[in-house]
């Protein structure tokens, strides 16, 4: 910055100033107020300056800061991904939780089938130890006639222990809820009996009628064991 040197030049400026506060305005000059002029000494600037107030800069402020709807749907879109993460956890917890529950329940299942298998084994094995031990005393009967001596035992007690035998045996049976198809002169039952040869007949009322029982049938309960091996009148 330029300094005076001139101590002459000095005093004519000093003068300059003092007398400037002497000099009075000539008719039809505008005086300006240092107040409203401003620093500038412009009154139009000191009237824009004037206008300006701190709510203009409030206001500026205001507009450069985010609105509050802005925070409040950045809010709303932190706590919507955070319901969504939530969410997908528990569906997957709920997801482990059943898989487990499905493989301890096919776990059971299996034991289970495994357990009734076995038990349907062993229960079909004691009820044919069951069956077998009322055949024993029969089994003994007919031990007993192969040993026979011949040289004591006559044809008729003979045969007069084997119609024992038969009847024992034939009562056993009965007991354990075994039925014998005798089907002689009753009509053809084809889910009984099983035609082995047709008997030609004159007498109409004896078609399909059974004519010789070549096999007696067997049923045990309601279900059939052996058919009756039968041939059946046919007529014409």
């Amino acid at each position: 910055m330029y300094a005076w040197t001139d101590p002459e030049q000095d005093e004519i400026m000093t003068d300059v100033v003092s007398n400037t506060d002497d000099i009075e305005p000539a008719e039809g000059d505008e005086i300006i107020d240092d107040e409203v002029a401003g620093p500038t000494g412009d009154p139009d600037l000191g009237d824009q300056l004037e206008g300006f107030d701190e709510s203009d800069e409030d206001r500026t402020s205001d507009d450069d800061s985010p609105s509050d709807g802005a925070v409040a749907g950045a809010e709303d879109g932190a706590h919507s991904e955070g319901d969504a993460d939530a969410e997908v956890l528990a569906v997957e917890a709920q997801f482990d939780e059943l898989n487990d529950r499905h493989l301890r329940l096919a776990a059971e299942f299996n034991n289970f089938r495994r357990r009734t298998e076995q038990e349907r084994l062993e229960s079909w094995t004691r009820a044919q130890a069951d069956l077998v031990e009322k055949f024993l005393d029969v089994l003994d009967d007919l031990h007993r006639v192969t040993v026979l001596d011949l040289s004591n035992a006559t044809v008729e007690g003979i045969m007069e222990g084997i119609d024992l035998v038969e009847r024992k045996f034939v009562r056993v049976i009965a007991d354990s809820g075994l039925e014998m198809i005798d089907p002689v002169g009753d009509a053809f039952d084809p889910e009984r009996m099983e035609a082995m040869m047709r008997v030609h007949t004159e007498n109409e009322e004896e078609d399909d009628v059974v004519a010789q029982v070549f096999q007696k049938g067997y049923t045990l309960k309601g279900i059939l064991v052996r058919p009756a091996r039968v041939s059946v009148h046919k007529h014409g």
